[in-house]
């Protein structure tokens, strides 16, 4: 790399010859001014103001310009002249603990080598002095026409030095505070606390200037005469309503970032509720009766045998079992009137079956219950067996 400044550290009576490197380098991108109308560059020439005419760099010194409006010339030579120690010395004038330096006063950063090698001693022992001490040192040095100050510290086997500004060039705060008593509470600060620790560290190298990378990209895509797509909308940052709500969305956002899963603070995963109403059971179906009620029923209690399943199903419903009541005392009153008037059973059947047809209830039940009874072959009413000598069958009760 090549040294912006050549000099020594002076470090009480001993003298370590070193030269000056700058640390950091820029990577911004830079423009040029052209004319718009023909794209012609746009540049900055030095004209005198009393002939009008453009002065090379080497007619050109160094002048200060009095309240007056006057010129004062001040030459090289003048300033050379001045009694001033650090021209080329960066001399050592304290060693301070590191957190005694406000980080507002730092500015640019320098590398120091050792200028040949009988330099190497003094350096080493500089710089392991700085490391045993955990210390910093304050130093003044001259660089650019000004007398400047300075920190030297150790960093990885080589003794960096950064500028300072003095301390009456740090402003004051004032008026920068926010206005008024503003008070924070605890769950506030929780959520706060919360947030810092879910960004957590970070590791530097992996950060980079995205906006530099656009840039390139968009030059690069002009040269070629693409056209890059727009950019997405993002976030414009409107005013905080309820920084609870604002903290915890952060914390949300930064977890799902991680890839973590939002949970409790021993980071289980947290359970969903389902509700009892949104729960069915494997394999059920749910219909409607007539009546606008729903009854489930499950799907195993259709694997049976299709002459009972005419049965269940009218045992399943109240109405059916009403219908079944009112057809059976139709059919008794009917097989009365029969008897007496002398009929045969299969006319009391067939009015049985008609007085069926006329019944009241509207049921699909009733109707599938009608249905069967017409395709059954005619039996004898109860009170004809017994008008007739026979012993009533049994009477079946219809399972539920």
């Amino acid at each position: 790399m090549r040294s912006i400044w050549n000099g020594a550290i002076s470090f009480g009576l001993v003298s370590i010859p070193i030269k000056l490197i700058n640390a950091t380098e820029n990577h911004s991108v830079s423009f040029r001014q052209v004319h718009l109308a023909d794209g012609g560059r746009i540049r900055y020439r030095k004209v005198c103001e009393l002939d009008g005419e453009e002065v090379a760099s080497g007619e050109i010194g160094k002048a200060y310009e009095d309240a007056d409006g006057s010129m004062i010339p001040i030459t090289d030579e003048d300033l050379g002249s001045l009694p001033l120690p650090t021209a080329k010395t960066i001399e050592i004038v304290a060693f301070v603990p590191a957190d005694t330096i406000d980080p507002l006063q730092m500015d640019a950063a320098y590398y120091l080598s050792a200028n040949g090698v009988p330099a190497a001693k003094p350096y080493t022992l500089l710089r392991e002095a700085l490391k045993r001490s955990r210390k910093v040192a304050l130093a003044k040095y001259a660089l650019r026409g000004r007398e400047r100050l300075g920190m030297l510290r150790v960093v990885d086997e080589v003794i960096a030095m950064h500028g300072l500004l003095w301390p009456d060039e740090i402003r004051a705060p004032e008026g920068v505070a926010p206005e008024g008593d503003v008070s924070v509470r605890d769950a506030e600060l929780d959520l706060a606390d919360a947030l810092m620790n879910t960004l957590g560290e970070v590791d530097l190298d992996s950060l980079h200037d995205d906006y530099r990378e656009a840039v390139e990209e968009l030059i690069a895509a002009k040269a070629s005469g693409e056209t890059l797509p727009p950019p997405e909308p993002g976030d414009s940052g409107g005013k905080v309503i309820d920084l609870l709500a604002a903290l915890e969305n952060s914390v949300r956002a930064a977890k799902e970032a991680r890839g973590e899963e939002e949970g409790d603070e021993q980071g289980a995963p947290v359970a969903k509720v389902t509700s009892i109403a949104d729960r069915k059971p494997s394999g059920s179906t749910t219909r409607r009766t007539p009546t606008g009620k729903s009854v489930s029923r499950s799907s195993s209690s259709s694997s049976g045998s299709d002459s009972g399943g005419g049965a269940r199903k009218s045992a399943s419903s109240p109405k059916s079992s009403g219908a079944k009541k009112s057809t059976a005392g139709t059919s008794r009153t009917t097989a009365k009137k029969a008897a007496s008037g002398s009929r045969s059973g299969a006319k009391a059947t067939a009015s049985t079956a008609g007085a069926s047809k006329s019944a009241p209830s509207k049921s699909p039940a009733s109707k599938k219950t009608t249905a069967s009874k017409k395709t059954a072959p005619a039996k004898k009413s109860e009170t004809a067996k017994k008008q007739s000598g026979e012993k009533p069958a049994p009477r079946k009760r219809a399972s539920a």
